[in-house]
């Protein structure tokens, strides 16, 4: 995970101050989630298929809204409450166009979410999807979805399951810690004009401003070194030396001696969980003021830890007693932000509660792709057979763009190619990307957007027509230079391992559809049509 793109709301100097205190808190300089939660659960969402006869939603659900108030109970099925305070602020706030229990929708989410439909990406199993996403269905989907964290909240998972409760402690202790340096230390972070002089002489190639972030990063790191060496001394740390032979016992154990059979030599996440007992993993390893550090937080200091750099003597009591101070780092930074009532910040609860959430929405997502059967030799052969197209090889197209900015330009540079004018001089005059070079092009590639182009021939120009610019959809004008119609490959192994998950992808696809029909036929939930007019995601700035 990249340091910028966790930091960036605590604005340029306090990248950092963060930065540099984690590195200093954990020994390392990268973000780690514990068994990549985070991005599982960022990345597991699959395509919504076209919408038939068989997937498409009740009618009651696909209306923006019901006529009824949301008190009032619907017929059929057990009615589980909108929250009052929920349904307080979309009142008063015009931007929020759906509520769910204790959850609100904004148009903002529902633009960006709109607008990731519309990426194309290379494993999308609906690659011939000729329409884009509506508004209503993917709004339905959302409120489907906070229904599931609702009820895997209301289950307790972030209790009861070690992988969850685990992941979203430290996203926890990593926000505290960043916003805990972010205050004590940031107005104490300077450069002067001499030292970003000296910087840069000493590094002819940095520029002032580069020059500047690097006297920054490395008084950063001094700061919180001492910084850390106060609060060190403040906690009054005590290390249980009597249970570090007990630390070596179970750490050989579980390096020497696994219980099931490994390809690797070193001690696993998966071993932490289910090869220490209870009371092992409660074993006290040092106390201090607020908190206490255990040989579970010991060996997840460990677990985070590439194994190449893993210390090579924590078979003896020194090598614990070294990595217990590593270990202690960010309890006693997490300790110190709480006596200091940081905990209770509201951006920072927001923040770890919708962590929470796309971890939780992640697990139960994978809980039910598990009742998904996977299809046969026969069921395999039979979808090739009826769907020889979407298998089609090498199908492509050589391309030349023309971004611009609106529509009116797109316009413009039309009438221009229209009157004579020679395609490259146009781009250079009109275009975002004026040195851009022809390049070819996929389905894959261009999702929604692809039939409009396939309809154009060599030495045509298409357009204007839309498609995904750095994440926004634009105006184009595309030269087709060359057209490839490909070729339908014969079936082969290969190509049935492609064909069994696009098959696997849609049954969990269809699942998921009925899984939320059930669930918002149990919860209540308010849309406010007037608020969702007009709202198309190939028009979303």
């Amino acid at each position: 995970m990249k340091k910028l793109a966790v930091l960036l709301p605590l604005g340029v100097i306090g990248v950092f101050i963060a930065v540099e205190a984690w590195s200093v808190a954990t020994g390392r300089g990268h973000w780690l989630v514990s068994g990549g939660l985070a991005t599982t659960a960022a990345k597991q969402s699959v395509a919504e298929p076209r919408q038939t006869q068989a997937t498409q939603p009740r009618p009651e659900e696909t209306r923006p809204a019901r006529a009824k108030p949301a008190s009032e109970p619907r017929p059929g099925g057990q009615e589980e409450p909108i929250a009052a305070e929920a349904l307080r602020a979309a009142e008063t706030d015009p931007n929020i166009v759906a509520v769910i229990s204790c959850y609100t929708i904004t148009k903002d989410q529902l633009e960006k979410e709109l607008l990731m439909k519309l990426q194309p990406y290379e494993y999308d199993v609906l690659a011939d999807k000729k329409k884009p996403p509506d508004a209503n269905a993917v709004l339905m989907k959302m409120l489907a979805e906070k229904a599931m964290i609702v009820e895997l909240r209301k289950e307790g998972l972030l209790e009861k399951d070690e992988i969850v409760r685990n992941a979203a402690k430290k996203y926890r202790d990593r926000k505290l810690v960043e916003l805990l340096v972010q205050k004590q230390l940031e107005d104490k972070l300077t450069a002067t004009e001499a030292e970003i002089q000296a910087r840069m002489k000493a590094n002819a190639k940095l520029d002032r401003a580069r020059a500047e972030q690097m006297v920054k990063k490395t008084k950063a790191s001094a700061l919180m070194d001492e910084y850390y060496s106060k609060l060190y001394k403040k906690a009054n740390v005590r290390k249980v030396r009597a249970n570090f032979i007990k630390a070596v016992q179970v750490y050989r154990r579980l390096l020497f001696h696994p219980k099931e059979e490994r390809n690797v030599y070193f001690v696993r996440y998966s071993q932490i969980r289910n090869e220490t007992t209870q009371e092992e993993k409660d074993l006290v390893l040092a106390v201090f003021k607020g908190g206490k550090v255990t040989l579970y937080d010991w060996l997840m200091t460990l677990n985070d830890i590439v194994p190449p750099r893993r210390p090579k003597n924590l078979s003896t009591t020194e090598g614990v007693d070294q990595l217990l101070d590593r270990a202690l780092r960010i309890p006693i930074l997490v300790a110190e932000a709480v006596s200091l009532g940081l905990a209770k910040d509201p951006e920072l609860q927001k923040q770890v509660r919708d962590y929470e959430d796309r971890i939780l929405l992640g697990r139960a997502r994978q809980a039910k792709w598990q009742e998904v059967a996977e299809p046969n030799d026969e069921q395999i052969k039979a979808y090739f057979e009826a769907h020889k197209e979407q298998f089609i090889k090498d199908r492509n197209l050589r391309v030349d763009l023309i971004w611009c900015e609106d529509l009116a330009t797109a316009r413009q540079a039309r009438a221009e190619l229209d009157a004579g004018e020679d395609f490259n001089s146009v781009k250079h005059e009109y275009s975002l990307v004026r040195e851009s070079r022809p390049y070819t092009t996929y389905a894959r590639d261009e999702g929604y957007f692809w039939p409009d182009l396939w309809k154009g021939e060599p030495n045509q120009v298409v357009g204007p027509v839309k498609g995904i610019y750095r994440g926004q959809c634009k105006w184009r004008l595309v030269k087709i230079l060359a057209k490839n119609p490909g070729t339908i490959p014969e079936f082969s192994k290969q190509l049935a391992d492609r064909v069994k998950y696009i098959i696997r992808s849609r049954r969990r696809v269809e699942l998921m559809n009925r899984y939320h029909r059930e669930l918002l036929r149990k919860y209540r939930y308010k849309i406010y049509p007037e608020r969702l007019k007009d709202i198309s995601p190939l028009d979303i700035p």
